[in-house]
């Protein structure tokens, strides 16, 4: 479905590109038709006109793709990301990530004040 949807998105894009972006830069430049833009070289047609409208399209969609799809989404996980209970923390020492609950470092054996909302320091502070 998504696929199907995009060969559409990407045929609006393109027809807005052709009918709308192309004759207003045409109009800037003065030439009636950016489209039909071409040079011969020994009788070969070469339409620089046509590439410059698929490079535009091409933008213009890469655009709507990354604000309107990559930047949401990409909030969306840092959020759920933050939301998270953090199960490791930083030791002050070595600066290695430690279980929460931990009371001695693993890799430096500092000596540590376990979290007092992980599950390990309340049973630990219950004995």
């Amino acid at each position: 479905m998504a696929f199907v949807v995009g060969v559409a998105f990407g045929a609006v894009i393109s027809a807005f590109v052709r009918d709308l972006i192309t004759p207003l830069i045409a109009a800037i430049g003065g030439k009636p038709d950016f489209s039909q833009l071409y040079f011969t070289v020994n009788h070969s047609k070469f339409l620089y006109g046509d590439f410059i409208n698929e490079v535009i399209t091409f933008l213009i969609i890469l655009a709507v793709v990354y604000f309107f799809v990559l930047l949401p989404l990409s909030k969306l996980l840092d959020r759920a990301k933050r939301n998270e209970e953090a199960t490791e923390r930083e030791c002050p020492e070595c600066l290695t990530e430690v279980p929460a609950g931990a009371r001695r470092c693993k890799y430096c054996t500092a000596q540590l004040t376990p979290e007092p909302d992980t599950p390990t320091a309340a049973g630990a502070a219950a004995r």
